[in-house]
């Protein structure tokens, strides 16, 4: 898989803030079909940082419901904490 298909977007929430601060942690949201070498160097490459772990989440694809009948489907997804090397870090909005 190509590098740059990696990565989709960074996570901004409440707690990826959080442990963005205290534990040298950042999420982002990946393809479904990458695994943790190739997110460990798209991170390594994009952002020029030292990565020492990734851990994986995956969320399962949800019915829509509306008025107790199935309407649709929610696709499921990939998301990935890095943990980065002591010292480094990446800021997504520098000089805001």
């Amino acid at each position: 898989m190509e590098i740059t298909s990696v990565l989709l977007k960074p996570l901004l929430t409440e707690k990826t803030t959080l442990i963005k601060d205290e534990a040298q942690q950042v999420a982002f949201m990946v393809h479904t079909l990458a695994n943790k070498l190739e997110i460990k160097q798209a991170v390594e490459k994009a952002f020029d940082v030292k990565v020492e772990a990734v851990n994986v989440v995956r969320r399962a694809p949800m019915n829509r419901e509306r008025q107790g009948r199935v309407v649709g489907r929610k696709p499921g997804w990939k998301k990935a904490y890095v943990t980065l090397r002591q010292g480094d870090k990446i800021e997504f909005f520098e000089g805001v």
